[in-house]
């Protein structure tokens, strides 16, 4: 069966979630809204929102695939040296 996580830790993982769709959304909206005098949102600032979406995730999914590589070579090295501490001179 899987674990449960606690409900505390849930609550932590929705609040740090929202913060950075906050954070996220108000980078982007800074970056591509320029345009006040209309009520409806131009295909540019349209454009710009996506691009400016899809760059976070890029890049949020690149530093994942670098931390796990970085955490499987830590681990590799660090069972290299027990390997070579386990061994009999």
């Amino acid at each position: 069966m899987a674990r449960q996580i606690p409900e505390s830790d849930q609550i932590k993982q929705f609040k740090e979630f929202l913060g950075t769709y906050n954070k996220l959304t108000e980078t982007c909206f800074l970056d591509c809204v320029k345009d006040f005098t209309s009520r409806e949102v131009k295909s540019e600032e349209t454009t710009c929102a996506e691009h400016c979406l899809q760059k976070y995730l890029k890049m949020t999914q690149r530093i994942s695939m670098r931390f796990q590589e970085y955490h499987i070579q830590q681990n590799e090295a660090l069972a290299a040296k027990a390997g070579l501490l386990g061994q009999p001179r």
